[in-house]
């Protein structure tokens, strides 16, 4: 098992603190209607609430990605794997060129 860092976190921080000094920072959430102190975001927030909420992942190319299963002959594998990494491209890559010029003959 690997130890933590030595560079403590904010919650460990916390934890160290004298419980006087704990109850000082806790109070604040103990404070009913919080939400009416609450102010429309400044431009600069609501930049960054848009970003955080963008979703994650992979761009969509054309209609979007289905994952599919395919047996191939390992040595068959192992050339198409060394072509596309030679061509600087991914195995779905070229197996979706291959497919596409297959399909257009």
């Amino acid at each position: 098992m690997t130890k933590r860092s030595k560079k403590a976190g904010t919650i460990d921080r916390f934890l160290a603190l004298p419980d006087a000094e704990k109850e000082k920072i806790s109070r604040e959430f103990d404070k009913e209607f919080i939400g009416e102190t609450f102010r429309p975001l400044s431009p600069e927030n609501r930049r960054l609430w848009r970003k955080a909420k963008r979703k994650r992942g992979r761009p969509r190319v054309g209609r979007g990605a289905d994952a599919v299963l395919v047996s191939l002959e390992r040595t068959l594998l192992k050339r198409a794997d060394a072509y596309a990494k030679s061509h600087g491209m991914s195995r779905s890559r070229l197996i979706a060129r291959a497919l596409e010029v297959a399909l257009s003959a």
